[in-house]
């Protein structure tokens, strides 16, 4: 079935959990899709995972756009969400509407994303007025880990958690149709799903959340030493890489690979490959 904003909505009210996982390429988006996986996020976390920045702050509106396209072609059913890279959109309202629109003319993204709460309000209502479904995003902002002082929960004071709860009501009152809580107390998540009408999708909130969202890399264990609380392991690919990487050399160096059924047979018979020997 092709999700879309109505059918995420449906799954709020159904109770029925929402799956996203971060995508940045075809074959990999068209095998979540296959398996059914409602939305797939480009999201500028492929600046660390992807091109092997430091953070995400570095990723530009072409990186974006190049990965969207490339995960729209492999997505027959998921709804495609791209994220707003860094100073595409907190410049101004203007700028922000644009952009949004070129990762829904250029890309072919369904949906938008963009980071922040009471401050982006007025970029978030532009951006739906101008017919472009956004994803809101609070808690643990990327973007703002300069702010922050790095990556920290947030909302575990009663000051900080009203915030958050007051962020997402604005939010939504702003148009957006799904917003992303990152970071922050399940309590403090559950209660912000409970409040809101629009679908809330966690990542280091609980369960709470109506629906879950996971760096790809990070649930496959791509990476050995690079494990956040929030992730569960679903599947040791790394490490299968690795061993078929290290196989392929070996079988490569000692000359088992490639094998006769690997090789193409020609039409010359003995006497004629012996006369092209002989001729070269």
């Amino acid at each position: 079935m092709k999700n879309t904003v109505s059918t995420i909505l449906k799954q709020k009210q159904d109770r029925d959990k929402i799956t996203m996982l971060t995508a940045y390429d075809y074959s990999t988006a068209k095998l979540m899709d296959e398996a059914g996986v409602n939305c797939l996020l480009i999201g500028d976390s492929l600046g660390m995972v992807m091109l092997g920045y430091e953070d995400t702050l570095s990723v530009t509106m072409a990186d974006i756009i190049h990965h969207t396209k490339a995960v729209k072609r492999g997505a027959k059913n998921a709804l495609v969400i791209a994220d707003m890279p860094f100073m595409s959109y907190q410049s101004s309202v203007y700028d922000a509407v644009v952009n949004a629109g070129r990762l829904i003319k250029e890309a072919g993204a369904h949906m938008v994303k963009l980071e922040g709460g009471a401050a982006v309000t007025e970029h978030i209502r532009a951006i739906t007025d101008a017919s472009i479904p956004v994803c809101a995003h609070l808690g643990l902002t990327p973007q703002s880990i300069n702010a922050f002082g790095g990556f920290k929960v947030q909302g575990k004071t009663l000051e900080t958690a009203r915030t958050l709860v007051d962020d997402a009501l604005k939010v939504e009152a702003a148009g957006a149709v799904l917003v992303v809580l990152e970071a922050i107390p399940a309590a403090i998540a559950e209660i912000i799903t409970e409040k809101l009408t629009i679908p809330t999708i966690g990542i280091g909130a609980g369960a709470g959340c109506d629906g879950q969202v996971l760096v790809y890399q990070d649930m496959l264990n791509m990476y050995g030493n690079m494990k956040p609380k929030f992730v569960k392991v679903f599947g040791e690919v790394g490490e299968a890489m690795t061993a078929a990487f290290s196989a392929y050399i070996e079988e490569t160096k000692n000359g088992t690979f490639p094998a006769e059924e690997h090789a193409f047979s020609g039409q010359l018979n003995e006497a004629e490959l012996a006369e092209l020997r002989k001729a070269l």
